[in-house]
Parts: C-alpha cells; sequence; structure tokens
C-alpha cells in the first residue's frame, strides 16, 4: 500500500531574509568558464556557446540569510510503501530531501540536519542536501529556495502521484515532477517533464543534484570508460576512467580538491549512475534514455573543500558527502535547444543499490561497472514500461491541492494566452498582491508607488516601452534595455527617472560614475548591499571618496560584514595593515562568500605581508578550491 501524507519538518535554520531589490544586472560570478573550447567536438563546443544566461532577471537575488539557526518548521510530503519513504519539500525548490530504505533503516541520500543557504546558486541562495532539480541555465536554479505547487494526482496503478510545477521564470519553462511511488516498488519513480509554451525556441538545461554521503571506502560506479574532467582550472579535458592522476577517481575522498567529472555514456547502455559502501551498499539512480548524462562532484580533501561541507552543514559530522548527478547534456556547460510548443520528459528511479563487495570495489573497472549494470539490470528494464504508463497521467488534472507556489506563472498566461497541461494549472487565484501589480501594465500603464521596484519583468519590455511614463516604467524599461543588450538605452532610460535611487543605482554600477552612486546611498541609507556596493565601486578607483561614504553608513549597516570586509580593504588600500590585521583578528563570518572565491584568506595574506609577518591564514577564512 502506498500513502501519501503532509507533516511539517523541523530543522535548525538560518533565516533566508528578504530579497535584495537592487536589479541583478549580470549574474553571479559564473565558474563555468571553459578556457579551451578550440580543442574541444564541434556539438559539445557549440552547446557551451548557446544560451548562457547573463542574468537571473526577472528574478532578484537571495542574499539577505544569516548564519543563526533557530528551528523552523517545513512543510513536508511523504510518500512511502512498505518499501521507501520519501520526503518532499514542496517550500524549498520541491528538493527530495530524504528517501529511507525501510529494511535496513538506512538513509540512501546524505540528509542535511540544518537548513543553511550559502552563496552558490543563480541567485546566491542555496543548500546542501537532499536530490535537488536544476532546470534553465547553468548553476543552481532560481526557484532552489522558491515554494512549488503541489497535489495529489491519481496514478496509474490506483496508488497516489505527488506532483509538484512551476514556473521557471528566466526561460519561461513550465517544471513539473512527478513522484510515484507503486505499492510494490523497492525504487521510487520521478517522472520529469519540461513544457515550453511558447513560440521560440529555448536554451534547455536540466541536472538532478544527488547528494550521498562519503567514506574513504565510498566507490561511484557509472557506466563509462571515459570522462569529461572540469576543475578550477577552467579546461574540459577527456580522461580515462578510472585512474586520474595515479589514483582511481570513482572513490570520491582520493581527491585533495574540488573536481567534476562528466561521464561520457557508453553506447547501448541505460543511463544510471550509483554510489555504494564498502559492502557494496547505497544509492542506484537511473533513467530513461533522454536524461543521458552523469557527473560526480567532489568538494576534496583539501582544506578550502573541508571548510566549504563544514560551512553548509554547521556541525558536521562524518566524512560529509559527494555529489552524483544526472542531466539532459553530457556537461552542466551544454544548454540544449527546445523547440517552440514542444515538452521533454523523462522517467527517473531512484533505490537501494545492493551487490557483492568485492565486485563493487575489483581493481578491474569493467568488472566492477559490468556488475553494477547487473545488478540494476530488472529496473533498468522495466524503465520503458513505467515510463509509458507514467505518461498516461501526466496530464491528469490535480484531485487535491497539499501546496500552493507562486502567482508568476498564472500572470504570464494572462499576458501571453499560452497553453499549458491541465495537469500543471495557474489559476488566477494564486497570485498575492506582488504579481497583480502588474497587471495594469496589461492596460498600459504602472502605476508608481513609494514602494521599492520588484524584480523587472524583461520579457515584458514591449509593454513597458508603450506605458504611460513615470518613474517607476522608466526604472523597468532602463532594466529591460539593459537586459537585451540596449545599454545607451537603458541609460537614458534610468536619467528620465529623475532623482530615484534605485535608477541612480543602475547608472551607478552602468557608468562607473560614483556620484550617482553617492546620490542612491544617500536616498536609501539602510540598504546595506547598496552600500556595499557603492564603497566598493568606490574602492576601486577613489579611495578618499570611499573613505568619506564609509564615513556616512549609519548603524547597524555598519556592522554588517560586508562593511566590515570593505573597511578591510580600505585600510590596506591607505597604507595601514596594522588596522587591517585587528579587524580581520577580531573575527570575520561573511554569510555570502562565494563558492570559488577566497576574499578573507586573500587580505589575510596581502595584510601579513604588509606587516612584515607570516602568521597563518585562519582555518575559518579558507574556502580556496582552486588548482588545475
Amino acid at each position: 500500500m502506498t500513502i501519501l501524507s503532509a507533516h511539517d519538518l523541523v530543522l535548525p535554520s538560518a533565516s533566508l531574509g528578504p530579497e535584495n531589490p537592487l536589479a541583478p544586472l549580470r549574474s553571479q560570478q559564473e565558474l563555468h568558464q571553459v578556457q579551451n573550447l578550440a580543442d574541444l567536438p564541434d556539438e559539445l563546443r557549440e552547446n557551451i556557446q548557446y544560451g548562457r544566461l547573463h542574468s537571473p532577471l526577472p528574478c532578484l537575488n537571495q542574499d539577505g540569510y544569516d548564519r543563526s539557526l533557530a528551528d523552523r518548521a517545513f512543510p513536508a510530503l511523504v510518500l512511502e510503501n512498505d518499501h521507501l519513504q520519501a520526503t518532499v519539500l514542496p517550500g524549498v525548490g520541491g528538493r527530495l530531501y530524504s528517501l529511507v530504505h525501510k529494511a535496513s533503516g538506512a538513509e540512501l541520500l546524505y540528509r542535511n540536519p540544518v537548513f543553511q543557504p550559502a552563496n552558490l546558486a543563480l541567485r546566491n541562495a542555496w543548500w546542501a542536501g537532499g536530490v535537488e532539480w536544476n532546470v534553465g541555465s547553468t548553476g543552481h536554479w532560481t526557484g532552489t529556495c522558491e515554494p512549488m505547487h503541489a497535489a495529489r494526482v491519481e496514478g496509474p496503478d490506483g496508488t497516489p502521484v505527488l506532483r509538484l510545477w512551476e514556473l521557471e521564470r528566466t526561460r519561461n519553462l513550465v517544471t513539473q515532477l512527478d513522484f510515484w511511488l507503486p505499492a510494490d516498488s523497492e525504487f521510487l519513480y520521478v517522472g520529469v517533464r519540461v513544457q515550453n509554451p511558447s513560440a521560440e525556441d529555448v536554451p534547455a538545461y536540466w541536472w538532478s543534484n544527488i547528494a550521498v554521503e562519503q567514506s574513504p571506502s565510498t566507490r561511484v560506479l557509472v557506466p563509462a570508460d571515459q570522462a569529461w574532467r572540469f576543475g578550477y582550472g577552467k579546461r574540459l579535458d577527456l580522461i580515462d576512467v578510472p585512474l586520474y592522476e595515479d589514483a582511481d577517481l570513482t572513490y570520491p575522498m582520493r581527491h585533495g580538491r574540488a573536481v567534476d567529472f562528466f561521464f561520457e555514456p557508453l553506447a547501448g547502455e541505460r543511463p544510471w549512475i550509483a554510489s555504494v559502501d564498502a559492502d557494496g551498499n547505497g544509492l542506484a539512480q537511473a533513467s530513461t534514455d533522454r536524461l543521458k548524462g552523469r557527473k560526480l562532484f567532489v568538494w576534496g580533501e583539501g582544506t578550502g573543500g573541508r571548510r566549504w561541507q563544514e560551512w553548509l552543514s554547521p556541525g558536521l559530522q562524518g566524512h560529509g558527502y559527494a555529489e552524483i548527478q544526472a542531466g539532459l547534456a553530457r556537461t552542466q556547460m551544454e544548454h540544449l535547444k527546445l523547440p517552440a510548443a514542444t515538452n521533454w520528459h523523462w522517467l527517473e528511479a531512484y533505490g537501494r543499490m545492493s551487490m557483492d563487495p568485492t565486485a563493487a570495489h575489483a581493481d578491474d573497472w569493467t568488472t566492477a561497472r559490468t556488475a553494477g549494470t547487473q545488478v540494476l539490470r530488472p529496473v533498468l528494464d522495466q524503465l520503458p514500461d513505467r515510463e509509458r504508463a507514467w505518461l498516461t497521467v501526466v496530464d491528469a488534472a490535480p484531485v487535491e491541492q497539499l501546496a500552493i507556489g507562486s502567482g508568476w506563472g498564472a500572470l504570464e498566461l494572462l499576458r501571453t494566452g499560452w497553453r499549458v497541461s491541465a495537469g500543471t494549472p495557474f489559476a488566477e487565484e494564486t497570485m498575492t498582491s506582488r504579481e497583480r501589480a502588474w497587471l495594469p501594465l496589461l492596460d498600459g500603464r504602472l502605476p508608481a508607488a513609494d514602494a521599492v521596484p520588484d524584480g523587472t519583468l524583461v520579457s515584458w519590455k514591449e509593454l513597458l516601452e508603450k506605458a504611460e511614463d513615470n518613474w517607476l516604467v522608466w526604472y523597468h524599461r532602463g532594466v529591460a534595455r539593459h537586459y537585451a543588450g540596449d545599454i545607451a538605452g537603458a541609460v537614458d532610460a534610468w536619467l528620465q527617472a529623475g532623482d530615484n535611487p534605485w535608477a541612480l543605482r543602475n547608472l551607478g554600477f552602468v557608468t562607473g560614475e560614483l556620484s550617482y552612486y553617492e546620490r542612491a546611498a544617500e536616498l536609501v541609507p539602510d540598504l546595506v548591499e547598496l552600500q556595499a556596493e557603492a564603497v566598493a565601486a568606490a574602492l576601486d578607483v577613489d579611495v578618499p571618496r570611499a573613505d568619506r561614504m564609509l564615513d556616512r553608513i549609519p548603524a547597524p549597516v555598519a556592522d554588517d560584514p560586508r562593511i566590515h570586509l570593505l573597511r578591510i580593504r580600505h585600510a590596506l588600500l591607505t597604507g595601514d595593515p596594522r588596522t587591517a590585521h585587528e579587524l580581520l583578528a577580531d573575527g570575520i563570518q561573511l554569510p555570502t562568500v562565494r563558492e570559488g572565491a577566497n576574499p578573507l584568506a586573500d587580505l589575510w595574506v596581502e595584510t601579513e605581508e604588509a606587516l612584515g609577518t607570516n602568521r597563518p591564514v585562519p582555518p575559518q577564512y579558507q574556502f580556496g578550491m582552486g588548482g588545475n
């Protein structure tokens, strides 16, 4: 018997905080820039060059989180039968948080004991653990910390299906997840459908990001004999599996630094990947053929990699986690072309892998991966039939609503008249005041208010250009023009907006003229994101001006760690390394430190060099994962 139930999951959690109101005119720092494109096969190179996302608009950045943990209840939807218990969190991107194998009591995923956002996603905030669904563009998707719609659907075998869906806003793709656990099944099936309702081709991207616990004996098995290795040297190099740099790359804890391995699928093999322990037990993930890519990511056992694991899971116990992943393309640098008015679908399977440990850890790689395929053969052979059964209900209307996502999908349907599946409805009543604030624009006007402007609906550019003029319309016109590559037009629009802090900040960001930043900072003195950005810009070109700007920052904004970081930079630029050392020695915890960046360690080393001392970088400042 399969049961679908709703509960609250209580976790020690940091506050996600408010969104950053400053328009994200460019994306977060991107780590996946490939430097050796000319050396790659034509198809791979073309896919990498296609569809890059240069801004998360219309979404705003989420960088208001902290690192103070308090108990918080997360709505959880639980699907279980006699063999498995799956826990899904609709409020944070539909994360498959837990998958428990009942007979053994084993947790098959890495289950993060806390909710702690960190700066790894397209909009900044991301948290580790479970299975994350990434759609839209290279990186952790814009909805990873956002709610999704959820409902019960009648399954093809009479068991309940848990359906989640939402509009991915950067590409306007309807994302659907159907969690199906047949009564007698030892595997959880996840049917995925991505709908492009528009009349234009759209870049498509998908990776299922699966966190699994690791130990020194953990091994990853996959039907591949080659992999594309990508590290912080920003090169894609095709290497043989399993030996790499005198070690077996399929053992996650044998890597000294962070690295990605994108496995080349073997012809004739159905795609799968598994992580097993010393006894040959662990998690297996398999899919129908459209989801052909497979990947292993490790943080590495260096100081920076361990620090990141502790940062993402405060109070980390054990050896942390690795990620096994499954995607539409061979690598995560690629986007594929999803044709107009078309949908893509596939079926994934998640369950316990249990195999002969001697075979799982055989020195001969072919023996190990072939043994894995044989153990999974019953599941692999059933997948096409399971997918066909699921497709009989893929458009079935929800029977019972279990969670409410955003109203953005309903708003877009009102603008476009797009047709989407009855299985993924976007009802007008799901719109909140935030979405309804845009409805007047459909009639040619957008009333100006004193409120902070929302993220610009860049796909509404034509309507913005025709709307009645006011400061808010000029502001959004400028953002939409900038997004479309019309920088001169954007500057002109923001000048038309007048003495407005949001337009002035954009002018400062685009032109580099500090007077715009200064005036914006005067008008909104309590916004730390604006103060930090303005001072950082000044430190790059005019240190005395930055000095004056720092003096004007009010408390408690001045106590924010982002401002402390700027004071350290200022001290070093003005020849005062002793003050810089004092600030660093006091201890700074920068919640928004970015993956791939190591600012506190870099400033520490610069300070030590200026003082002529050689004190080692404190472990809490070590976030570096670089190297080839």
